[in-house]
């Protein structure tokens, strides 16, 4: 297990038991009371760091190495039903971006996402989990052949950004963008996006777009990461916790703003430390947004999905 900074405390009450509990087997010593003791102490460590969390803190959780992926979440929900497909049928397969069909709790989904990648070598091949147009054109052509089957789509976001390169720009990194964000709105099927990780910029926006839009606890969602929000308004990166506070990026900020429908509660200490609790509340509001949606007609679907979005953010006539 990886420790952040803040997490010290953990690391060192947790390697306390282990030894008090080395010592219990590997002696007579009757270790019980102090284990139960320190045990006691590091429950209440944890509460009280991971209740009191800031901004930055809760950024950091959200790139944690041990958090579950994409990946991780489809492999966990959809087991051996799930069918990646590939392609752009224009450029080239984005190896950031996954799609394909998948079953949850008996529903058929198409599901999309990015993915960043285990270690340097397949971080490398994922791109960091920064699609290029092709990326986002994939998605979209498997959303637009859901609405072709009337199957709902479930995305799964999880990106540092849009990948910024001069190819991609050359590809047409905004307009691919753009159009994912025009066609979601008017898509004939219900949409379900889910915010597993990182939310950054345009390349969380590209797959976005949802009738339930849901944030794990400690996710972002943001315009900008906080070290880019730094270097621009501070011209360094030494900023980046005030930035994270002036963003207001945190799941209870997006709810409070109106913004996410709803935060999915993780585990104490995050995601990557009871993996299975996760999975399993994932699906519970997976299939909580899917059924408040099925039986909403077209019409009525696209009206709603349009009246959100035109509702979000204030402004003065």
């Amino acid at each position: 297990m990886e420790y952040l900074d803040f997490e010290l405390p953990i690391k060192e009450l947790e390697d306390q038991l282990d030894k008090c509990e080395i010592i219990g087997q590997e002696s007579d010593v009757d270790v019980t009371t102090t284990c139960k003791q320190i045990e006691k102490k590091l429950e209440e460590t944890k509460r009280k760091i991971y209740k009191n969390l800031t901004a930055w803190q809760r950024v950091q959780l959200s790139r944690h190495p041990n958090r579950p992926y994409t990946m991780d979440h489809i492999n966990a929900l959809c087991g051996d039903t799930f069918l990646e497909l590939f392609g752009d049928r224009n450029f080239k397969d984005d190896k950031a971006m996954v799609g394909g069909l998948g079953k949850i709790d008996g529903q058929s989904f198409m599901i999309v996402g990015q993915q960043k990648g285990y270690n340097t070598k397949t971080r490398q091949y994922r791109n960091f989990g920064m699609a290029n147009p092709e990326g986002y054109r994939k998605a979209l052509r498997l959303m637009k052949m859901a609405e072709k089957f009337n199957i709902p789509v479930l995305t799964l976001i999880d990106t540092p950004g849009a990948y910024p390169g001069l190819e991609a720009e050359e590809r047409g990194q905004g307009e691919a963008i753009a159009r994912n964000i025009f066609e979601m709105v008017r898509l004939k099927t219900p949409i379900i996006a889910v915010i597993v990780g990182e939310g950054a910029s345009g390349g969380a926006l590209g797959i976005g777009v949802g009738d339930r839009v849901y944030m794990m606890e400690n996710t972002w969602y943001s315009v900008i990461s906080p070290e880019s929000c730094s270097s621009i308004l501070w011209k360094s990166w030494e900023y980046k916790e005030q930035a994270a506070d002036a963003l207001k990026l945190t799941s209870s900020d997006m709810k409070k703003q109106k913004l996410v429908d709803d935060i999915i509660p993780e585990p104490l200490g995050g995601a990557h430390y009871d993996r299975e609790t996760t999975f399993k509340t994932v699906q519970q509001y997976i299939m909580k947004g899917y059924n408040e949606l099925k039986d909403l007609s077209t019409t009525e679907l696209v009206a709603q999905r349009m009246d959100k979005y035109s509702k979000m953010g204030e402004f003065n006539e």
